[in-house]
């Protein structure tokens, strides 16, 4: 079974425009996010795969693989798709390249999902988190997940599922993560389908996957990567460095 990871790379970023070649310890954000998929040694190869000129030089300087991409694209998975369709692999990871502190645990254990299918059953396994804070459940930029008893994804949204009817009953809430493992062959099947009505309506494109027919397991993890949003973000993630 070949893995390998894709990250998506973006230059243009609405709330911080460049974020991804800021420096971060002496190196770009996204050097560091890169060179942390690698020290993993979970994957096979890992590549950038970016709109960037400035980008794709940075990672090529540094010796690493970086893939330009030729169309415009809606998400990440339609820029991986993209990239991933003439390259030889089983299981393609996504990988955010704004969050250079990596969670090998949680990787890997999207990857045991298909080291455990012996069926090829699961086309992907994404991660969810669980939310307790009232405000957190109600933000409509947290998308929310519910899952059934194997913990196969029911729907994603940005409204609060489930809604808690009988105060009686003890409900849990799950923000998703947007970290996939996707079998290939169900990533080009997203690529060539049009953007579909609920995923259209809600603007998360994990709903694609479902209503063409994919099954999504979930993984479960506690924890809460270091993202890069805003300049403050990249405050925090310098000191953390430090640390």
């Amino acid at each position: 079974m070949k893995i390998i990871a894709m990250i998506p790379a973006r230059y243009s970023a609405s709330r911080f425009p460049g974020k991804l070649m800021k420096d971060l310890g002496g190196k770009p954000v996204i050097l560091r996010t890169y060179e942390a998929a690698l020290h993993t040694n979970l994957f096979d190869d890992v590549y950038i795969v970016t709109d960037s000129d400035v980008i794709f030089k940075t990672i090529e300087k540094a010796g690493g693989k970086a893939i330009m991409s030729t169309k415009e694209h809606e998400c990440g998975s339609d820029r991986i798709a993209e990239a991933v369709e003439h390259i030889e692999a089983d299981i393609v990871i996504n990988v955010q390249g704004d969050e250079p502190f990596i969670d090998a645990v949680s990787l890997s254990k999207l990857i045991d999902v298909f080291k455990k299918d012996d069926k090829k059953e699961i086309d992907l396994a994404s991660l969810k988190v669980q939310i307790t804070n009232k405000e957190d459940i109600e933000n409509p930029n947290n998308v929310k997940v519910i899952t059934d008893v194997d913990n196969l994804a029911i729907y994603f949204s940005r409204s609060v599922i489930p809604f808690h009817r009988d105060k009686d009953i003890t409900v849990k809430y799950y923000k998703h993560k947007g970290v996939y493992a996707f079998r290939k062959q169900a990533l080009i099947d997203f690529y060539n389908t049009p953007m579909t009505p609920l995923e259209a309506a809600e603007k998360i494109e994990a709903i694609r996957y479902q209503e063409i027919g994919k099954k999504i397991k979930m993984v479960e993890t506690d924890v809460e990567a270091v993202g890069i949003d805003t300049p403050e973000d990249l405050e925090k993630a310098i000191q953390f460095l430090k640390a």
